[in-house]
């Protein structure tokens, strides 16, 4: 499918040297991990074929440039801006990135705020997950989709800081970070149990 595209079960099945009926099976497998979508193309008279292609999750799976390309543009970008105004474009793209998900937060209490903010920010690919302790809310990231790029342009930190302050409208203070060897990334919020429930540590 990577090099043909859109490819019917027949198509599959003569490609590998497999049976249909089992190209079918890793076909079913497959979708139901979103690895592959299907497309019905009429064709003729009589039903529709159905063709399989590689959903941008799989592609997402084979080597690629992109961190390259990303860190060329980055380098560029720092050569031609001051630092405030790098600083700042980062902020805009987390300050993008909480109008995404404004209307699946507004008007949420603010324990359903943090439990959703948690499940997006590890569909963004923090893998989070929330705290309480003492007079503050924690969000503990155990990993962190920048970290890589991190290494090389800190400045990305910003951007998930950013995300959870004004998805919340509070002030978050980064009390760790993995760049820095911590085990994980943490913010402190400064919200009471009362005012978010009860939250298991």
């Amino acid at each position: 499918m990577r090099l043909q595209g859109k490819c019917t079960v027949n198509d599959l099945a003569e490609a590998s040297g497999v049976s249909p009926v089992s190209v079918r099976h890793h076909l079913a497998n497959l979708q139901a991990e979103s690895l592959v979508e299907t497309e019905e193309v009429k064709h003729g008279v009589g039903r529709p074929r159905l063709l399989f292609a590689l959903s941008d999750t799989a592609l997402e799976m084979f080597p690629s440039r992109y961190f390259r390309l990303i860190r060329r543009i980055l380098e560029q970008i720092k050569d031609s801006m001051p630092p405030s105004a790098v600083q700042g474009l980062f902020a805009s793209v987390a300050a993008t990135m909480a109008a995404d998900y404004a209307e699946q937060l507004d008007g949420l209490p603010l324990e359903d705020r943090l439990e959703r903010l948690i499940q997006l920010l590890s569909e963004e690919g923090f893998e989070a997950e929330l705290q309480h302790k003492g007079d503050s809310v924690t969000i503990r990231e155990l990993s962190c989709p920048y970290f890589r790029m991190g290494k090389e342009h800190p400045e990305v930190c910003v951007i998930d800081q950013t995300f959870i302050a004004t998805s919340l409208s509070l002030p978050v203070e980064r009390v760790s970070c993995l760049l820095d060897g911590d085990t994980h990334c943490s913010f402190s919020i400064p919200v009471t149990v009362s005012e978010v429930g009860k939250v298991e540590a």
